[in-house]
């Protein structure tokens, strides 16, 4: 697969990180509930070096993720990293030995969480770190970030981050942390059937800003529609390809991270960009939030 073909290229602003439009989260590269060692650790270093053989330059990761797992399989797969590859980490979880999701916002987490990444990923500097909000519901929640930012923005003068991104996010926190520092990319959760955040897409691309949805094919629980299973049908691809490809066509700014740890899926998901959706299709599928809507 030609780089080309990966939905063309994204800059993130103000920087000279140029990605292709279809990326890799890492996350299904650790144990079961994202805990522990992958079942197929030589597998997880195959579907690395695959992305970036087919020409993905654009990976998410996180080092609670394991914890530590993922990005110590990035740094074995692929490190030393070839020029251009962009790898995007989180701040602001930890995983407890329960293997639960908590919070881990203090200065002292950030700081710390920063060093578990550099040396963990085996960098000087990481690429774009962004503030996780770990908000006690599934979606945002509105309160102040303005802490935890102004934390990544000292780091950032230190030389020890290049730029600063947001995840699970309100609107109300994107102007916030836009008032402390310069945001280069917005992460939420964003698909077909989940379309809260349509407002900020466009007003982030108004303004050049990267918007990346996790849970592009509907996370734990994969997208269910007719609709969508229909059009798949009618084009000869799968429905997770048409959900990837509606994303792309939703906006110039959308960036996709779809993670998995099978060379065979990764190679269906990046398939994904050499589909062309008729705004017929196109107008179908905008529909398939509105029907589920109405039904709950």
């Amino acid at each position: 697969m030609s780089e080309a073909s990966l939905g063309g290229h994204f800059t993130f602003p103000g920087t000279s990180l140029m990605v292709q439009r279809i990326g890799y989260g890492a996350m299904q590269l650790a144990g079961p509930g994202v805990w522990g060692p992958p079942k197929d650790p030589d597998g997880a270093v195959a579907v690395l070096r695959e992305a970036v053989a087919a020409g993905v330059n654009h990976i998410d990761t996180a080092d609670y993720y394991g914890p530590h797992v993922t990005n110590k399989i990035i740094r074995q797969a692929l490190h030393p990293y070839a020029t251009g590859v962009v790898i995007v980490t989180k701040l602001g979880g930890r995983r407890p030995p329960d293997k639960s999701w908590q919070p881990a916002i203090s200065p002292q987490d950030l700081t710390a969480g920063v060093h578990d990444n550099l040396r963990n990923l085996g960098l000087d500097a990481l690429d774009i770190v962004n503030y996780r909000v770990m908000a006690a519901g599934h979606g945002p929640e509105e309160g102040s970030i303005a802490k935890q930012v102004t934390v990544l923005a000292d780091l950032r003068r230190q030389g020890l981050i290049r730029r600063i991104g947001l995840s699970n996010v309100t609107a109300a926190q994107v102007a916030e942390a836009q008032a402390i520092t310069d945001i280069v990319c917005v992460q939420n959760n964003y698909n077909l059937t989940h379309r809260d955040d349509d407002a900020l897409i466009d007003d982030l691309a108004r303004q050049g800003i990267a918007y990346v949805p996790f849970f592009p094919l509907g996370g734990f629980s994969p997208l269910q529609s007719s609709t969508l299973a229909f059009v798949a049908s009618r084009l000869g691809a799968t429905p997770m390809q048409i959900a990837l490809a509606w994303l792309l066509h939703r906006s110039p700014n959308i960036l996709l991270i779809p993670g998995t740890s099978s060379v065979a899926h990764l190679r269906e998901n990046l398939a994904a960009s050499q589909l062309t959706l008729s705004p017929q299709t196109l107008a179908e599928l905008d529909g398939i939030a509105g029907a589920i809507a109405v039904k709950q």
